[in-house]
């Protein structure tokens, strides 16, 4: 899919901002799964059937007067480190919408780590549905998928949930 990239630059700087919010990062099953061909770069060309579920991680995003990216886990495996998706989708969006202020990102991990459900990228589309309303970025989903799919393939699906037909690597 092709997004069109029109980002704002700058965001609401009004009073009335929270401090604190929380989102949930609902997870991902594939109902239907086909291998249409194998590449000539290694690659998969796949079409799946993807559906949202209820189980979810919970991101609490916290304001920071000082510039800079935190971001922790109460899982001891998963590192909030800028390996993390949750820190490169909280990086891409301070750097591409000048977000000037601090975030904090608290992640309650519920999502079974690789097991196929999308709890990465769920948590990285978190993050872009946090970030835009908490410094009122004013952002839609075609942005917010614009910018996603810089740092991973499903995470515009993961922005915009529901059932849908994916087909590609």
């Amino acid at each position: 899919t092709n997004y069109v990239y029109k980002m704002q630059t700058g965001y609401n700087m009004s009073s009335d901002r929270k401090n604190t919010i929380t989102k949930k990062a609902y997870a991902k099953v594939n109902l239907g799964l086909d291998v249409i061909r194998r590449r000539e770069d290694g690659y998969h060309e796949v079409r799946m059937i993807m559906q949202t579920v209820d189980i979810c991680d919970v991101l609490t995003f916290t304001r920071q007067e000082r510039p800079g990216i935190v971001v922790t886990t109460d899982k001891e495996e998963l590192p909030g480190d800028e390996s993390n998706l949750i820190y490169k989708a909280a990086r891409l969006v301070t750097e591409t919408c000048s977000v000037r202020e601090g975030i904090k990102i608290e992640l309650q991990k519920r999502i079974p780590m690789a097991a196929g459900m999308a709890g990465g990228s769920t948590d990285a589309a978190a993050v872009f549905h946090g970030m835009n309303e908490m410094f009122g970025l004013g952002m839609d989903e075609d942005e917010m998928c614009a910018l996603g799919v810089k740092i991973g393939a499903d995470i515009p699906y993961c922005i915009q949930g529901g059932t849908m037909l994916s087909e590609g690597i």
